[in-house]
Order: C-alpha cells, then sequence, then structure tokens
C-alpha cells in the first residue's frame, strides 16, 4: 500500500486533486481532494473517502446522504500530480440534488441540468441554508437579501448577528414561544451568513460540539487557557 501511495507527488502539496467521472457515460461528476489518509481509505474499501477542506476532515461520500460512490479504477496522470477515478454513483454526487457539480455554463450563468432531488431531505435544513447562502455570495445584492448582507461586509453582518440575538433575548424574557422560535431562527440564519463569510462550514461547529461530549463546561474553558 505505502508503494502505492508514494507514486503521488506529495511534496507538490498535500491536497491530491481528483476528478470523478462515471464509469459507465464518462460524465465528470465532481471535482474534490484526498489527503494521503482519505485516498488510503478509498484504495482499501473502494469508496470513495476525500478531505473537505470546508469541514477540515476526512469525509466519505454519501456519509449523509447515502449517496456513496463506489470506486473501479484509479488513473494518476502523467504529473503524478492529479487523480482520475472511475465510479458507480448511488443517487446522485451535487449536494443540490444534482447528478453533476458541473451545471451551470459560466457565460451565461444559467443551469443546464435540474435538481433530482431535494437537497434539504438529503443534507437537512441547516447545510442545504449554508450552501445556498454560499451561491448567493455571487448574486445581484438588489436582489438577494443575503447578497447585501456579505456585500456589505463585516460590520453589518456582525449588526445583525447582534440585533438578532437581542431579539430573542427579549422575546424569551417575555416567554412568547412563537417569537422565540422566529428569532431564534433569525439569529441561526444570519449566523451562517457570518460562518459561510469566512468560509467556516456548519459541519465544524458540529464537530466541536461532538469534542464537547462527555467533558464538563468548566474543564472545556479551562482547556481554553492552554
Amino acid at each position: 500500500m505505502q508503494e502505492i501511495l508514494n507514486r503521488v507527488d506529495w511534496e507538490k502539496q498535500e491536497l491530491l486533486p481528483v476528478i470523478v467521472q462515471d464509469v459507465e457515460s464518462n460524465e465528470v461528476l465532481m471535482m474534490a481532494y484526498m489527503d494521503k489518509e482519505a485516498l488510503e481509505l478509498s484504495l482499501k474499501t473502494k469508496t470513495a473517502h476525500y478531505f473537505s477542506r470546508s469541514k477540515q476532515r476526512i469525509w466519505k461520500k454519501g456519509e449523509s446522504s447515502g449517496h456513496i460512490q463506489t470506486i473501479h479504477s484509479f488513473n494518476i496522470d502523467c504529473d503524478n500530480d492529479t487523480l482520475l477515478i472511475k465510479v458507480t454513483q448511488e443517487g446522485v454526487a451535487c449536494h443540490t440534488g444534482r447528478k453533476s457539480c458541473f451545471f451551470t455554463e459560466l457565460e451565461s450563468g444559467e443551469a443546464t441540468s435540474e435538481s433530482e432531488v431535494s437537497s434539504e431531505a438529503i443534507y437537512g435544513v441547516i447545510d442545504t441554508l449554508y450552501h445556498t447562502i454560499q451561491e448567493r455570495k455571487n448574486a445581484d445584492p438588489s436582489e438577494s437579501w443575503t447578497a447585501k448582507l456579505l456585500s456589505k461586509g463585516d460590520n453589518t453582518i456582525l449588526k445583525k448577528v447582534v440585533e438578532e440575538a437581542g431579539e430573542f433575548s427579549f422575546a424569551y424574557k417575555d416567554n412568547d414561544e412563537p417569537e422565540m422560535i422566529y428569532e431564534a431562527a433569525d439569529l441561526t440564519y444570519h449566523m451562517l451568513v457570518a460562518l459561510a463569510a469566512k468560509n467556516i462550514s456548519p459541519d465544524r461547529i458540529k464537530q466541536e460540539l461532538a469534542r464537547r461530549f462527555n467533558m464538563s463546561g468548566i474543564a472545556e474553558k479551562n482547556s481554553r487557557k492552554d
């Protein structure tokens, strides 16, 4: 296994670009990255594992959606720094619910295919909202509140987070349950905008919360002082 892994020129970069192609149609489904550990897992299991730059961890393709990729072949390019894998794709490859990630025509900006499944049903509302916010970065600020927020910069985004936190606090103080739910939704949205502005995936928040399981609040606070 080590001999195979060493065929990659890891000195050029720690993350290996991987082009993913449908084994039957040869359609390009997506492009992702593997570090050495992800490549080793993929070679051993013949199931695609990647390193997510936004999540900052290894992830098995389809771990949330069930839309896994079974790998049939690994081919490295002539410079030993890019990989082409051919896969059988269960379900769809793209988080938008489309078969391929390459569905937007560059010059016109128009989508060339429709979603086949609901991304919200696959990934849940938080991850879907985060990806939608990311997509709004390139939208016209006059047509999108999200794009307008992002275009105005950090101070405006932070002001909205503080404002929504305050409104939630007032609703809590008044014991107004419907208003608490409404303001909590507003606060969650604006926090996701702030995270998206810094390209921090909600998955990393989940990882931090998971780290705190089996750890007392006192121990967690003390750990920050190290």
